[in-house]
């Protein structure tokens, strides 16, 4: 005979996920506040952010991956010449895909959404080397590898979101990081 559900465990389930959604932000949260307060180690290597050429932006975009939750998330971090905010976006996938993978759908992400905008005039960033390397097999340009602070933690917000998000206004899950690498 097969259990029967009742209304408090099916209540008692939504308690169970809606717990897990909390603790997995808290973790993001202390894991972002450390990111900026953790000087790096002679082990690490921490490339600051680079603001794109004059009249140009930039684009960080980044994966997250929660296997708790079995969602990929998705960062997108647009930035002018002057490390002003122009747009975010944060999303996730309900999966959870290998890290080149969620790399490169961030990457695809991020060119279909601008192109959709239609903004021109953009560079991209990725912290992955294998994206980078196969989105410019066949050309001859650099490309920089950087700090993806920023679009890291939209990718880890977007894991928590019922619903993708486009930001006008600079998110408070980033605020303190692109201040941060302002100074």
């Amino acid at each position: 005979m097969e259990p029967m559900e009742t209304p408090q465990s099916q209540s008692m389930g939504g308690f169970y996920r809606k717990s897990a959604t909390v603790v997995e932000r808290a973790r993001n949260m202390v894991e972002d506040w450390q990111l900026p307060t953790t000087a790096p180690s002679s082990h690490q290597h921490r490339t600051i952010w680079q603001p794109p050429g004059v009249g140009r932006y930039k684009c960080n975009n980044d994966a997250t991956f929660s296997s708790h939750l079995n969602h990929t998330g998705i960062g997108i971090c647009v930035r002018d010449a002057d490390g002003t905010f122009v747009l975010g976006k944060a999303f996730a996938y309900p999966c959870s895909v290998p890290v080149e993978v969620g790399e490169a759908l961030g990457l695809h992400a991020a060119l279909q959404w601008l192109s959709d905008m239609q903004f021109d005039n953009v560079d991209f960033e990725t912290d992955s080397k294998l994206t980078a390397d196969a989105f410019l097999s066949s050309r001859n340009d650099l490309s920089e590898f950087g700090s993806n602070v920023v679009a890291h933690a939209l990718a880890r917000e977007a894991t928590s979101l019922a619903s993708p998000a486009v930001y006008f206004d600079i998110p408070d899950c980033i605020e303190t990081l692109i201040i941060n690498e302002m100074l």
